[in-house]
């Protein structure tokens, strides 16, 4: 693991849909702020923030920066398309594809970019849940639908030539340690270790490196305050977006064992993408300078991390 395989991505500078980000910056300022901070790569954000494929491959061109990856949600519980459903996914798929040909021989030791696929969740997921509780998420009848859901999102992954693992997801049915364990010996996914949602969901990150091991090949790298939602949930359920935000720090100033975490990637010879997200809420107003000093705290952090390991 070294630096030339962190990257960045847009939802730290408060990008939570195609529409959003600081008041005082679109797409084209947020990767410059990532390139400027050193970022050698990012995902791409949700479909459409940047723009069509073609304009998005521009974008990560004119800032030299490898894609990797792009997040897509579909709903397990209904074990069907809906909503964007597929279509959504194919333009997520031709997105990609158009930033990683553009980018085709630019930098070889580069990781793949993956889609990464997740649960969009359901109404009622945002109460604490136990994580160590098979009744607290799809039966089996509804668990099989998933599956075949998955297998078709993957099949058309694969028509674009492009790679696929799954996000566990707070606030979803992928949550807990026990749903990614259904996942992996339902399906022959490879799964996103994401050190945040791990934590807050019952799962100890530095143990899910052992537990998931080489099924592992892509990383989330956040760190947050285990306070935050205990604090907002002492009233009972909340939406998950009311504390998100404020639980999302930067490296170094949460609960994550981070070191213990990079530790462990090594040890297993992890060598795929160490992406710094912290998933920030835009207010409206000027915040792009603050995102930006974040961003840079956060991979010199992270830097210093590496070193003291190399």
């Amino acid at each position: 693991m070294n630096g030339s395989r962190i990257a960045g991505a847009p939802v730290s500078f408060g990008v939570w849909g195609p529409h959003t980000g600081p008041a005082d910056g679109d797409g084209d300022a947020v990767l410059r702020a990532l390139a400027d901070a050193g970022y050698r790569g990012s995902e791409l954000g949700p479909t459409g923030y940047l723009g069509d494929p073609d304009r998005t491959a521009d974008l990560f061109a004119a800032h030299g920066l490898a894609p990797a990856g792009v997040y897509v949600g579909l709903e397990l519980a209904a074990g069907r398309w809906s909503g964007p459903g597929r279509a959504g996914l194919e333009l997520a798929c031709r997105t990609l594809r158009a930033v990683v040909d553009r980018r085709s021989g630019a930098d070889p030791a580069a990781p793949p970019a993956p889609i990464v696929l997740a649960d969009d969740g359901a109404p009622g997921l945002d109460a604490p849940r136990d994580p160590d509780d098979p009744a607290s998420g799809l039966d089996g009848p509804a668990w099989a639908g998933a599956v075949r859901l998955l297998d078709e999102a993957r099949a058309v992954c694969a028509d674009h030539g492009l790679p696929t693992a799954f996000h566990p997801h707070l606030g979803t049915f992928v949550e807990s340690g026990w749903e990614v364990d259904r996942l992996l010996a339902t399906t022959d996914l490879t799964v996103v270790l994401d050190t945040g949602h791990a934590l807050l969901a019952g799962t100890d990150p530095v143990a899910a490196v052992a537990r998931w091991g080489p099924r592992i090949d892509h990383v989330h790298l956040k760190d947050v305050r285990l306070d935050v939602p205990r604090r907002a949930r002492a009233g009972g359920p909340v939406p998950l977006r009311t504390w998100w935000s404020a639980a999302n720090v930067v490296l170094g100033a949460g609960d994550v064992d981070l070191p213990g975490v990079l530790d462990a990637l090594r040890g297993g010879g992890y060598d795929g993408w160490l992406v710094v997200e912290q998933d920030v809420a835009p207010d409206g107003g000027p915040q792009l300078a603050a995102f930006a000093g974040d961003q840079r705290r956060n991979l010199e952090h992270l830097d210093a991390l590496l070193r003291a390991r190399a």
